[in-house]
């Protein structure tokens, strides 16, 4: 993950970057990026607030970092595409695949690191590897590999459930 740029995309400029809002935003800040690279490192303020906090645990199941994941990508794709005078486009979570979590829940009142790096692309599916780290320590503590397809019609998306219904 070389030549990335340190820098500090707050919350509010990320309502720009990505569709998602209310209590599904998962998302604190952007710290780094590398358009031409298709990186970015992300970060997530775990708190009572988030829409997946369960008390038992004291804080968020672990497997939810896909979604963080999910919307760093959404993010980088955010970024892209502003740089093409565009609006955030729709995505969809088409697989995750090689999943390993190393710790069974975020802890309330933590901050983990989100990266997430293109490995490939073919017309409008992607996918991504995925790491989250605790923070400061910087430990991995889970990964995984995503799938996703990116769309600027929502309305054909949904059409193909129509002929294929298991598709979506």
């Amino acid at each position: 993950m070389n030549g990335i740029k340190e820098t500090a995309i707050n919350r509010e400029e990320l309502h720009t970057l990505v569709p998602h809002r209310g209590k599904m935003f998962l998302l604190s800040r952007i710290t780094g990026f590398d358009l031409e690279g298709h990186v970015l490192v992300s970060e997530y303020d775990i708190t009572r607030d988030c829409l997946f906090y369960r008390e038992e645990l004291g804080g968020v199941p672990s497997w939810v970092g896909f979604e963080f994941m999910a919307q760093s990508i959404s993010a980088l794709s955010g970024m892209k595409n502003r740089n093409y005078g565009k609006p955030p486009q729709l995505g969809f979570v088409l697989s995750v695949s090689q999943l390993q979590l190393y710790v069974p829940v975020f802890k309330e009142k933590t901050t983990v690191r989100i990266e997430v790096e293109e490995e490939t692309k073919v017309d409008a599916i992607y996918s991504f590897r995925g790491a989250i780290f605790n923070m400061p320590k910087t430990e991995k503590i889970v990964e995984a590999k995503l799938t996703v397809m990116e769309t600027s019609n929502i309305s054909s998306v949904l059409s193909m459930q129509e002929s294929y219904p298991l598709a979506i």
